[in-house]
């Protein structure tokens, strides 16, 4: 498969892990569409391109690893595992029901989740630790980690980061779903800087990519795999919201619930981008 295919393939498994997401999210339910959507191409990119995973040994030592850290979006992740195979996808619909598996954050209860998260700030420090575990195991795998541009104010991210350059971690790879908008407004109430400045000062290697351009997505995730001797930040400019119309660029999508008239709207916005995809 050349690159153009490769690439025209992970777009169009992206509009599917869309439409799957608004599967989770339904009518008259809350739901995390802005976050989760922001993010679909790069866990499209990740679960269907770069990682060592199976779903029929979702266990596997040697698999790689990957954390949710902005765990509210992680309709976008069971998107994909459903696509993957790790569930039916007739779970999809049964998200935030009570007994069900599929929660409004992870848990790992649920098959091919490795972290509970949701209390944001806690993934690098998750993805960390994975990280250097397989280092003392002497296991090669690679652990990912999304990261929201509004979480990464708090505190404990900036000490994972730094622990992250002193223990070496060429292994644990961020992606910051930089797009630029949070619960309660734009990512501007509390400004973190130049952030691609502030992770190379601290020994990083930082890449900067159009996170919904797969063919940027893919290089970005290849050249972290040549790193060596410290870890590596894709920072990746996104749109919340997108594919849904009514939504891109809107914090109050953050979590929303949709009328009926909005779902047929998101699910024909998304259709639409199928046509964009396959001209």
């Amino acid at each position: 498969m050349n690159n153009n295919e490769l690439v025209l393939k992970l777009e169009k498994k992206a509009v599917n892990i869309r439409q799957n997401i608004l599967e989770t999210i339904g009518v008259g339910k809350k739901g995390h569409v802005g976050g989760s959507m922001s993010s679909a191409d790069l866990i499209t990119a990740l679960y269907f391109y770069k990682m060592n995973h199976d779903p029929q040994n979702p266990e596997k030592t040697d698999r790689d690893r990957f954390v949710f850290s902005k765990g509210h979006s992680v309709l976008a992740q069971y998107a994909a595992l459903a696509e993957c195979g790790y569930f039916s996808k007739d779970e999809l619909k049964n998200t935030k029901k009570f007994g069900c598996t599929l929660q409004g954050h992870p848990e790992i209860e649920t098959p091919g989740i490795e972290a509970n998260t949701g209390s944001l700030g806690q993934g690098l420090s998750l993805g960390l630790g994975m990280a250097l575990g397989g280092k003392l195991d002497e296991i090669n795998y690679n652990v990912y980690v999304i990261l929201g541009d509004g979480e990464i104010a708090e505190g404990q991210i900036w000490e994972a980061v730094n622990a992250a350059s002193h223990h070496r971690a060429d292994n644990l790879i961020a992606i910051l779903d930089k797009n630029k908008n949070q619960a309660t407004g734009t990512t501007n109430i509390f400004d973190c800087g130049n952030i691609e400045n502030k992770f190379s000062a601290s020994g990083w290697e930082t890449i900067e990519i159009d996170g919904h351009n797969m063919e940027e997505i893919i290089n970005a995730l290849d050249k972290a795999d040549t790193v060596e001797g410290k870890p590596t930040l894709i920072i990746a400019n996104t749109v919340k919201g997108k594919g849904v119309s009514f939504a891109e660029g809107k914090f109050s999508y953050h979590n929303a619930i949709l009328t009926e008239e909005q779902y047929e709207q998101a699910k024909q916005d998304v259709e639409n981008m199928k046509s964009e995809v396959t001209k």
